[in-house]
């Protein structure tokens, strides 16, 4: 594929000279296409002159926080996991140098089977019962990711073990103010609510951070493949991921819909209130503060679509960015839901 071909993110010779060196298998040369849905790393689909496909993962373009984008993290959870019971896509390789495609990146296998974004895909991709069934999967692979031993599977130091919330609520403040496009005064004051009635930490185990359904490889009988998307994840509260899930599954009737079009809007997928109450049986964990997660998660959610919207304002999205022009409207929205939320 000649350079100029290559979509924004991927610098085509040099990528396809380190693919020579880490990923021998693969037969020059190397097409890319970028992978729309992710509204934080780029990820595109490699494929090489023999039809075989890998999914590369970088930070977006341009500067990037300090803390944000660690690709050698994400890669290191996913290769730890791999022989757990966490489904996990197998990691080919690791660059950790700007100098081969201008920031760190990892390549993964690529796993065959649907992802449902919208609620089309979803209608399109199984029946009623089928969700049905596909939403009590979702519940499983979270009880399966909070089950693993971090110690076990060498991810005993991937993080502090206690202060979960407390860190959350500092860092993510932090990154508030570091990205902020306008003041916007209810993220100060939930945070300060927040902060003030943190519940009691059980023992810590992996937090994906980012767990949702659009984030999951199936298969096409509806099984959990792979989960995708560990940059956030690190040790601490599992219940914060619960208060996330909840925040993104949404139902017909919801006056707020964090992703647009969410698959989970699809008829035969569980209620919020079962899928709370599956993780409670399953997992065998107390949810009775499940509200003030569900209040962190939204305002998480509203920080990490602000920092979207700000790297949007300076192009770090490429050339083909689009649709993040709505995003300021909903952060106001996630912040006045997290305000209500808190307050229940």
């Amino acid at each position: 594929m000649a350079e100029a071909e290559a979509p924004d993110g991927i610098e085509p010779a040099e990528v396809e000279r380190w693919f020579a060196d880490h990923v021998p298998q693969a037969s020059a040369p190397l097409g890319y296409e970028r992978i729309t849905g992710g509204r934080s790393n780029l990820t595109f689909t490699v494929t090489d002159a023999e039809g075989s496909r890998w999914v590369l993962r970088r930070p977006p373009l341009g500067e990037r926080l300090a803390s944000a984008h660690d690709m050698g993290r994400e890669q290191r959870i996913m290769s730890a996991l791999s022989g757990s019971l966490v489904p996990v896509p197998p990691v080919a390789g690791y660059s950790d140098s700007d100098d081969v495609n201008g920031a760190p990146f990892y390549v993964m296998e690529h796993v065959e089977g649907p992802i449902l974004r919208t609620r089309s895909d979803a209608e399109k991709a199984f029946d009623e019962a089928e969700r049905e069934r596909i939403s009590e999967r979702v519940v499983d692979a979270l009880v399966a990711i909070h089950s693993v031993d971090p110690d076990a599977v060498g991810l005993g130091e991937l993080g502090r073990k206690e202060g979960y919330v407390e860190r959350q609520l500092k860092r993510w403040h932090g990154q508030w103010e570091k990205s902020k496009t306008r003041e916007l005064e209810l993220i100060d004051d939930v945070h300060q609510r927040l902060a003030a009635r943190v519940p009691e930490q059980g023992p810590a185990r992996i937090v994906h951070g980012d767990y949702r359904l659009d984030n999951m490889i199936l298969s096409p009988e509806g099984e959990v493949r792979a989960v995708l998307d560990w940059e956030l994840s690190t040790l601490g509260d599992p219940l914060a991921d619960v208060g996330l899930l909840l925040v993104y599954w949404a139902r017909p009737g919801d006056d707020l819909a964090p992703l647009a079009d969410a698959p989970t809007l699809a008829d035969g997928f569980l209620e919020r209130e079962r899928i709370r109450d599956l993780y409670a049986e399953r997992s065998g964990r107390d949810l009775s503060e499940i509200d003030f997660y569900v209040a962190l998660g939204y305002w998480k959610l509203a920080i990490i679509l602000e920092g979207v919207l700000a790297r949007y304002g300076r192009g770090q999205y490429g050339k083909s960015a689009d649709g993040y022009e709505h995003f300021e409207a909903i952060v106001a929205d996630l912040a006045a839901a997290a305000d209500q939320a808190e307050r229940v």
